[in-house]
């Protein structure tokens, strides 16, 4: 697929121009389009889900369908990465987290302090409360913040805004809808369980 410039974004190096690039990943749950540059992400768009994919925890695969030609190592980075997530999540923990680029995670901000948070803290398999995740943040009473900082996570899975649910046990909103989620949690519980025997 073709590049594009993409608008200036601070980094830790300072101001730069980034040629953003794209793959789409064909994964169970449906095909994940992923950007970023030579520095880092920049953002994975999940898809919709109507209906739960069938089967899709026996026969898992992932296969880029779109812009492998131009991969960044990022880009690879990240691929490597959820295809473990996907196909075996032990893998995960031994791979090289994918940097970021994203503003949202470059300034110093509470949504990003939250993100960052849920990313290091909460590991597979596990949930945690909005409430929760406000008070690892370091601020109790800014449940309803947490909530706005998952609508704007701009990496997905990987942080994995899907592992935040509501203090009632209900899985809550998520930016791929309340199927993806489920299956998200879902999955992760399954292979939690098989890792354990």
């Amino acid at each position: 697929m073709a590049s594009r410039l993409a608008p200036k974004v601070n980094s830790r190096q300072g101001e730069s121009q980034c040629k953003e690039k794209y793959v789409v990943l064909l994964s169970p749950v449906g095909k994940l389009k992923i950007s970023g540059c030579e520095v880092g992400l920049h953002e994975i768009k999940l898809p919709k889900m109507s209906m739960l994919p069938s089967g899709a925890e026996s026969s898992a695969a992932c296969k880029v369908c779109e812009g492998m030609e131009e991969m960044t190592e990022p880009l690879k980075q990240c691929l490597e990465w959820l295809c473990a997530y996907f196909c075996e999540p032990a893998r995960t923990a031994s791979l090289p987290m994918p940097a970021f680029h994203h503003p949202l995670l470059q300034r110093d901000s509470f949504t990003q302090r939250v993100l960052w948070t849920l990313l290091r803290d909460v590991k597979f398999g596990e949930a945690v409360s909005y409430k929760q995740l406000a008070d690892l943040a370091g601020n109790g009473r800014a449940a309803r913040a947490v909530g706005g900082a998952m609508r704007s996570n701009p990496i997905p899975i990987i942080i994995p805004c899907h592992r935040v649910i509501c203090s009632s046990g209900q899985s809550g909103n998520y930016a791929g809808g309340n199927l993806l989620k489920e299956w998200l949690l879902s999955h992760e519980k399954l292979q939690k369980e098989k890792l354990a025997y």
